[in-house]
């Protein structure tokens, strides 16, 4: 049996040198308008960091967790429209405000087309950011 071969992590890969990650696909760090809307509301914010199973979105205000939402955002001329559901948020509250608000989103129920786009993308962007290191 071949054992598989995983190359170190490209420069702006998030890594948890801890190991108490629970994540099972690698995040990239990225900086990507997205449309954020749910049954009754709306949100233009960044997304700051992409893997194959979901996003971060950094707002001031995230959506409650279990929120249902059609993400849509056009990296690099990929234009998406995917359904996803908050799975956790950073709330940016006085005193206890977290540095990073936001909220974590998971993609729900993709499409195997834009599944193999966006596994595509990401790709791509770890072999650029894995070449320039």
């Amino acid at each position: 049996m071949s054992e598989s071969w995983n190359p170190p992590a490209p420069q702006g890969a998030f890594t948890d040198p801890t190991g108490d990650e629970r994540r099972s696909s690698q995040r990239f760090e990225v900086e990507w308008a997205v449309d954020c809307v749910g049954e009754e509301t709306f949100l233009y914010a960044e997304i700051t960091n992409v893997s194959q199973l979901g996003i971060f979105v950094a707002c001031q205000r995230p959506f409650e967790v279990g929120t249902a939402l059609t993400l849509k955002f056009s990296p690099d001329g990929h234009t998406f429209s995917l359904p996803g559901r908050v799975q956790w948020v950073n709330r940016s509250q006085g005193f206890a405000s977290s540095k990073h608000p936001g909220m974590g989103i998971r993609f729900s129920n993709l499409s195997p087309e834009d599944r193999e786009r966006l596994v595509e993308i990401i790709h791509t962007i770890a072999y650029l950011r894995a070449c320039s290191n």
